[in-house]
């Protein structure tokens, strides 16, 4: 957030920033979201609807796991969150104990670990790499549980900071594994639908037993309306409505109408996504040409995690450099891996494409420059 604070001041003094720092879309929810919404405040009243969600919204959740994945799943274990954010607190307070470990991949998206710390958890960052393609490994899995007994793991594909996918024979032998040990399995599936290498699985199609949390912030591109959903095993969803019920309430009525019309904006959404796979061009093919060729697999989402160690061991100064003289905005990778993110830097390319040809452009400047 720094860096966007950075971006906001260099901007009001009349300068153009390229915002490659926020996982936000460009494009707007899509337009059946918007009339739906328009027709709901014409209505009139916008009351409460009740903890779990809008039975209509749910049970069209569920036919989306029916139509995408091939998944006949209960509309009752369907839950409608403030986005995917009260999504994770949900989870974990029902999940889990003050003490708990509960393994995370390292790099990984921060609110990860500061919620389970906030909620007396350990997290326990499992380290990743080339070999395992960024992700845990079943091996690593149980080797941090034999060190201290772990009672969750949490993993995300397409990943937040790297953009890697896990295939559908590793998901699988990573949720056997976890079950195995008696580790309940979270899976993050806020960037289905913007898969490039291959399709994503979802982890509703291996077990009842894993959690899932999801969103419409990201495919949907309904940042601002916050409004998710998640998937609970049967036995869990009771204690998610009581939470729910004090902590929030209920999810704003306004973007669950809207949230359920967004299901028919799909081929709109198609339509976004082929401007990223466009955008994930521009850069996989211009970065390396102008002197930054290390990053990792762009399998998904829309993120590009760049190993920027041949010019810096401070990703953080490297990034407010880039954004004071390129005018770039980018995330330095020590917000997602406080080990080795001092040498990685992560750059979205869900704006422009016209933007990502002229980011490549200022960045081989500002490299070229020293």
């Amino acid at each position: 957030m720094d860096v966007m604070e950075r971006a906001a001041r260099i901007e009001a003094e009349g300068g153009h920033v390229i915002h490659m720092e926020v996982g936000q879309p460009a494009a707007p929810a899509p337009q059946v979201a918007r009339e739906a919404a328009r027709r709901a405040l014409d209505h009139g009243r916008i009351g409460y609807t009740t903890a779990l969600g809008i039975a209509s919204l749910r049970a069209r959740i569920a036919r989306h796991y029916g139509e995408t994945y091939n998944v006949d799943l209960d509309p009752a274990r369907v839950v409608v969150t403030t986005g995917s954010s009260a999504g994770f607190l949900l989870a974990f307070l029902a999940m889990f104990e003050p003490g708990d470990r509960v393994a995370i991949a390292n790099p990984g998206y921060p609110p990860y670990r500061h919620i389970l710390t906030a909620l007396g958890c350990e997290p326990v960052l499992i380290e990743t790499d080339a070999a395992s393609r960024w992700v845990i490994t079943p091996e690593a899995l149980a080797q941090a549980h034999a060190k201290a007994p772990l009672k969750g793991v949490l993993v995300a594909s397409p990943a937040n900071p790297t953009g890697t996918m896990m295939r559908p024979e590793a998901l699988a032998e990573l949720i056997r594994t976890a079950e195995g040990l008696g580790i309940r399995f979270l899976s993050d599936e806020i960037y289905h639908g913007l898969d490039y290498a291959f399709p994503a699985t979802t982890a509703a199609a291996i077990s009842p037993n894993a959690t899932i949390i999801h969103s419409f912030s990201k495919f949907f591109c309904m940042t601002g309306w916050r409004v998710g959903w998640m998937v609970m095993p049967a036995p869990l969803v009771r204690a998610v409505e009581r939470l729910q019920q004090n902590l929030m309430i209920s999810v704003p009525t306004l973007s669950q109408v809207a949230a359920e019309a967004a299901f028919e904006g799909m081929a709109e959404m198609e339509a976004v996504k082929h401007g990223y796979e466009e955008n994930r061009l521009i850069l996989s093919e211009g970065l390396p040409r102008v002197g930054l060729p290390e990053f990792l697999p762009v399998d998904g989402a829309f993120y590009l995690y760049a190993d920027v160690s041949r010019f810096t061991d401070d990703s953080a100064a490297f990034a407010r450099r880039l954004l004071d003289e390129a005018h770039v905005a980018a995330t330095p990778g020590v917000d997602f891996d406080p080990h080795r993110g001092h040498h990685y830097l992560r750059l979205s390319y869900a704006g422009a494409a016209a933007e990502m040809r002229e980011a490549v452009t200022r960045i081989g400047d500002f490299l070229r420059r020293g």
